[in-house]
């Protein structure tokens, strides 16, 4: 219970350290770097949805007697789907953007950029709530030690989106406590939508193969709506590249070596 609880926080640690850098840098995270780092939470993201969930939710339904892919592609589309929703209708504002997506809204700017960054934050939540009930019920070989590689992982790659959005906020007047605030609590959405699942497993179970590949078409939505045009544009697109293809191993390693 206890290795749980920490897999599960593992994640929301992570956007709260990354958020942190507003008291140990003086000046907002360079263009190179931001593109870096979106690049590598790509990879990550990319990654995660193959080796945690699609192929885990092909096995359980194998295990269950269904159509071994049909699981997989109805809950990918449907967490595509789902999150381009909550994209059309929650009001959002981009780094390095000054105009809102989603509905029109009074929030201010601090608050649509903290939005948008929950909106990455819901599918690896949901991801992490779901291998852990699933490594809980011991489904089709989802172990504990595979489970923890996925929240690694999601924590690895939120250290640098805490930190990509609480810099900015620092940089257009905010204070060092207010920024960190919104920076950390985008990503408090993880650990919540991870005990929903938990608590409903019993609920859930005979979905679990469609919740697996939904989480994944929620997650692949983020890397392809959000975060890989995001990193592409303007100059040194080159370094993104690069930083999918390191994030992408990281946690194909990972869980390749863990799970």
């Amino acid at each position: 219970m206890i290795n749980s609880t920490i897999g599960i926080l593992l994640p929301f640690a992570g956007t709260a350290l990354g958020a942190a850098m507003v008291f140990l840098l003086r000046n907002e995270l360079s263009p190179r770097l931001q593109k870096l780092l979106l690049g590598f939470a790509s990879g990550v993201m990319m990654a995660a949805s193959v080796w945690s969930l699609l192929l885990p939710s092909i096995d359980i339904a194998t295990e269950q007697g269904i159509t071994a892919w049909m699981p997989a592609a109805v809950g990918f589309v449907g967490g595509m789907f789902f999150l381009l929703l909550l994209d059309t209708l929650i009001p959002h504002l981009h780094v390095n953007s000054n105009e809102a997506e989603g509905l029109q809204s009074k929030l201010g700017r601090s608050a649509k950029l903290m939005l948008a960054v929950t909106l990455h934050n819901i599918p690896e939540g949901m991801a992490v709530g779901v291998v852990f009930a699933g490594a809980m019920v011991e489904s089709a070989g989802i172990t504990l030690a595979g489970a923890m590689a996925l929240s690694l992982g999601i924590a690895i790659q939120n250290f640098p989106e805490g930190a990509i959005i609480s810099m900015p906020l620092k940089g257009e007047g905010n204070s060092k406590g207010r920024s960190f605030l919104y920076g950390a609590l985008s990503g408090i959405v993880e650990p919540i939508a991870a005990i929903i699942t938990i608590l409903l497993i019993e609920q859930l179970l005979p979905a679990l193969p469609f919740l697996l590949a939904f989480s994944a078409g929620a997650m692949i939505y983020v890397v392809v709506e959000e975060l890989i045009p995001e990193s592409q544009s303007g100059h040194h697109s080159n370094i993104a590249t690069i930083g999918v293809a390191a994030g992408f191993t990281l946690m194909m390693i990972l869980d390749v070596a863990l799970g």
